[in-house]
Formats: C-alpha cells, sequence, structure tokens
C-alpha cells in the first residue's frame, strides 16, 4: 500500500507538526561530521546528511537541522517521495517524527539502511509485540521524556513519546527534561 493512502485517508490522518522544543533534544546526540577515507589520503571530514523522510521543508526538523548547521535533506509524500519507494542518494542519520499509524512498517524499513536513526514514536507501543520482534538482535535506544508532547492538533494528549534509536545515543536509555 502507499503511504499516500495512509497519511491522507478520512480518518487515519498522521499529518502533525513536531513542536521545537521536541526538535531540540535529539540534536545534541547527532554528531556535526562524519569521518570518510578519502582515496589515498589521510582520513577526511564533512558535515553530517540528516535525513527527514516525513518532512516538508517548513518542519521544525529541516529548519533547526539546517540552522545546527547539519546537511539535511526532506523529503515527503506530498513531494511525491513515499518512504517506502524513495530513498536519498547520500545519508548518515535519518531522524523525523514518522506517522504512527504504520510504526511496525516504518521501523522495518529504517532498520533495513543499516543506518543510524531518531524516531519520534509513541511509548504505548512497547507494550506491543513489534518491537520486541524487530529490536530483538538489534538494541533499542530510547530517548525519554519528563512531559507529554503536545502536537498542533491537541493539547490534551493521552500518551507520552520518545525517540526511538538506533546506533545513536550514548547509552541505551536516556531521560530528558523538556523545557518549553
Amino acid at each position: 500500500m502507499k503511504s499516500w493512502k495512509v497519511l491522507y485517508s478520512k480518518w487515519h490522518n498522521d499529518e502533525n507538526y513536531t513542536p521545537e522544543y521536541w526538535v531540540l533534544p535529539i540534536i545534541k546526540y547527532i554528531p556535526q561530521t562524519q569521518i570518510y577515507n578519502w582515496p589515498y589520503t589521510n582520513l577526511s571530514f564533512r558535515p553530517t546528511i540528516v535525513w527527514c523522510p516525513f518532512d516538508t521543508k517548513d518542519s521544525n526538523y529541516v529548519k533547526m537541522l539546517s540552522d545546527a548547521w547539519y546537511k539535511v535533506i526532506s523529503s515527503h509524500i506530498s513531494e511525491w517521495k513515499d518512504f517506502f519507494e524513495y530513498e536519498p542518494e547520500e545519508r548518515d542519520i535519518m531522524i523525523s517524527n514518522p506517522p504512527f499509524w504504520w510504526k511496525r512498517q516504518i521501523f522495518e524499513r529504517a532498520l533495513s539502511f543499516w543506518k543510524p536513526f531518531a524516531l519520534l514514536m509513541t511509548n504505548t507501543w512497547l507494550n506491543d509485540s513489534a518491537p520486541k520482534q524487530l529490536f530483538k538482535e538489534k538494541d533499542l535506544q530510547l530517548l525519554m521524556f519528563d512531559k507529554r508532547i503536545e502536537f498542533s492538533w491537541d493539547k490534551k494528549i493521552t500518551f507520552s513519546s520518545s525517540y526511538y534509536c538506533w546506533n545513536l545515543l550514548p547509552k541505551q536509555i536516556i531521560m530528558e527534561k523538556i523545557i518549553r
């Protein structure tokens, strides 16, 4: 099934915007540069390339990561860049707030890239069997928070969220204080 059918269906619109105060805590865990071996020379450095696969250029992820001097590649289904079909040629890390509706398929694809990622997801998903199966052989890392996120559509959210990460954080669980 195509992503746009889920994102823009009558009952399951997962198009929500992450506030700046929820983007800020993940930035400090993203390395500023990547080391690569240029052929026949010493090691070289280049800016970290961050792919935001569920974001338009107006997203807080894209704006704040660009302001922090990362090279940012944004892609969004509205630009005909379906996450399940599109993949940028270069990227070091993937960071975004994906649609919660297709979480298992999104995490399966994210893990298939073998690149570090941080994807915002509801903590209630930890009760599901999917994350246990997906992260059985890989270390799930959680960047957790002392408050619930307030999405653009609702100030009375009934669940808390965390960044579900792989190969990014310095330890498996980190607790952060949210400053609004």
